[in-house]
């Protein structure tokens, strides 16, 4: 008969999660050789390896993917239990892991976060900033909870939700010609020296619409953070299409200027993305009803 216990589930996760042994046993408290036992002892009920070692890193084979989902389910059933076990309305407790895109984590956090975490202090939030397409993986891999992005993502396993609407300026240094200049038109913009996000992130992808609107230009850089883009401009290596609450502080006091262009098509949606085959307790629960709850204020 299987006898897997919770503490065996939390270190193949842990594990999963942070690719190594060690890592593992510090986010658990336990001593490496003790989490090292308990994988091994999980490995040998159920007869298969779980991970493939690579240099010194573990890393989930194609058994060890299958059971991940099912053993963070388990895991977060198991915590459920106790609380619903405990006297009526307990305070939520455990982690919830969140994956955000730049603007989103950058920008964005406390509009995000700001009520779920006043109303479920217990709660420890693990938060992932990296771009839409880094985003997704991590949700396919179960490695996040729950997303909150940018771009578009399409992928028969992940759900995507509305969230809010966002805004896209171009900008430019107030010394810029285009900054000078009255009733700008598409074909003003004809050689521009374009400053743009990396690939896969949804700001790139956006500019890259909105370039596909205007004459022929040139990239000058590709920088990964919306941060070091805006010194660029401002340090007048070129334009650029940015969140609008990125440069709230840098149109005031006027480091950028906003070029107004009525031709162009700066929206965009920022979604949710959850994972169809997650198992979503209390805690994703209470995230999403926060988040409703928000949006229709």
């Amino acid at each position: 008969m299987m006898n897997i216990s919770p503490r065996q589930l939390d270190v193949f996760v842990q594990i999963a999660l942070h690719g190594s042994v060690r890592a593992a046993a510090e986010r658990l408290h336990l001593t490496q050789p003790a989490a090292s036992m308990a994988l091994a002892e999980m490995e040998r009920q159920l007869d298969a390896a779980l991970f493939d070692r690579e240099r010194g890193r573990l890393r989930l084979n194609a058994r060890g993917r299958e059971l991940l989902p099912l053993a963070q389910e388990l895991l977060e059933r198991h915590a459920e239990f106790g609380r619903r076990g405990r006297e009526e309305g307990a305070e939520l407790g455990g982690e919830l892991r969140i994956g955000a895109s730049n603007t989103v984590g950058n920008y964005l956090v406390g509009e995000l976060l700001g009520g779920f975490v006043r109303a479920h202090p217990q709660v420890a939030i693990r938060l992932r900033v990296a771009n839409t397409e880094t985003i997704a993986a991590a949700m396919l891999e179960h490695s996040l909870d729950v997303g909150c992005v940018e771009g578009p993502v399409a992928h028969p396993l992940l759900e995507v939700r509305p969230w809010r609407d966002d805004l896209l300026v171009v900008c430019a240094p107030p010394e810029h010609p285009l900054a000078r200049r009255r009733g700008l038109k598409p074909a003003d913009f004809a050689g521009a020296r374009w400053v743009l996000r990396e690939p896969g992130s949804a700001t790139r992808a956006t500019s890259e619409r909105v370039l596909a609107q205007l004459p022929p230009g040139e990239t000058v850089l590709e920088l990964d953070q919306i941060e070091a883009i805006k010194q660029a401009v401002v340090a007048g290596l070129g334009i650029a299409c940015l969140p609008a609450v990125a440069v709230t502080d840098a149109l005031a006091t006027g480091r950028l200027k906003a070029l107004k262009t009525p031709f162009l098509d700066l929206g965009r949606k920022l979604s949710l993305l959850l994972h169809r085959r997650k198992y979503r307790g209390a805690l994703l629960d209470a995230f999403l009803e926060g988040i409703d709850l928000d949006r229709a204020r």
